[in-house]
């Protein structure tokens, strides 16, 4: 008897929190209702009509009052991420042989974790899919990581290199070679592109087919990759010479004055931003040379005299030097 009760109260609960979802109106003003977490209230916004009260906390009954004592407090572990394979849900036994208490394992629990390990490793990866997705994700950590590239883009560069997968886009094509284009990729996608040759140094495989694999991954997938802005390298080209803001926005000035003039058309995106912080800086008094400017960018002097100079030409108030 007692367990039909609670299904008819079940039932009841169920059809009236279903109600609730439903009305989304007042039922007084018609105004707009909103739920008041704080004081476990769903309230009008218009009228300040209490609908309901005592609504169930859901969040943690404890409290934190900095960052870290909010994680030693968390009882959940790690979010779920495309940057490994199995998402990070699997387990990981730490490399160093020491307890929770930080004390020294002894001989024979040592031999026992080392078995651990390697079974645990071994189970990782059931089949010949996942051992691709573990070496291609670690090497795309290991690029984006010795660019400086932020975690929103290895995420990025994580899920292109599981849709080439899926898509079977891989036979032909090396591991290395789509996970490098996968970073180049996503850089462009997120606004913080990196040059070819950047990319280029920090791989395995040759500039030749990173451009050819790009591409190759970029039509099949449909990918929406817009035109490197020259603007987007003036950030880091600046803060790697240690430029002021006023000849960071010199530099900006000039490549959108050279946008206007068409000047930029058909040129190297890189160039022209390393041209353009060159001439800022000499603008702005500031000291630079063409070679540091070089080594920064990547790119040859030659080709910073020569957009150098168009881009001044551009400035129709200013003097070719």
């Amino acid at each position: 008897m007692s367990n039909r009760n609670t299904r008819t109260r079940t039932n009841e609960q169920e059809q009236t929190e279903e109600q609730t979802d439903a009305s989304l109106d007042c039922p007084e003003c018609s105004g707009t209702v909103v739920a008041d977490d704080e004081h476990g209230e769903t309230v009008c916004t218009d009228c300040g009509l209490v609908i309901e009260e005592d609504s169930v906390d859901r969040g943690p009954e404890w409290r934190a009052f900095d960052a870290k004592e909010k994680d030693e407090k968390s009882r959940v572990g790690a979010p779920t991420t495309n940057m490994m394979h199995d998402k990070g849900l699997s387990t990981n036994i730490d490399w160093r042989d020491k307890d929770a208490y930080g004390n020294a394992l002894s001989g024979k629990q040592r031999k026992k974790m080392q078995r651990l390990r390697k079974w645990n490793e071994r189970f990782r990866t059931r089949d010949s899919k996942e051992r691709n997705l573990k070496q291609a994700l670690g090497e795309i950590d290991r690029m984006a990581s010795a660019v400086g590239l932020p975690e929103n883009v290895r995420e990025t560069a994580s899920v292109i290199y599981r849709r080439a997968l899926d898509e079977n886009l891989l036979p032909g094509r090396s591991i290395e070679g789509v996970s490098t284009a996968s970073v180049y990729a996503a850089a462009r996608q997120a606004g913080v592109p990196r040059s070819l040759d950047e990319i280029t140094d920090v791989s395995r495989v040759e500039k030749s087919e990173i451009a050819r694999t790009y591409r190759y991954v970029v039509r099949e997938l449909g990918l929406e990759v817009a035109p490197a802005d020259p603007e987007s390298y003036v950030p880091r080209f600046a803060s790697s010479l240690g430029l002021s803001e006023e000849s960071e926005r010199r530099a900006r000035e000039l490549l959108q004055n050279a946008k206007e003039k068409g000047v930029h058309s058909g040129k190297s995106p890189v160039g022209l931003a390393a041209a353009a912080v060159y001439a800022a800086a000499l603008l702005t008094n500031e000291k630079t040379t063409q070679a540091a400017v070089s080594e920064v960018a990547d790119i040859s002097e030659v080709t910073i005299r020569n957009r150098y100079h168009e881009l001044l030409e551009a400035e129709q108030d200013i003097p070719i030097a």
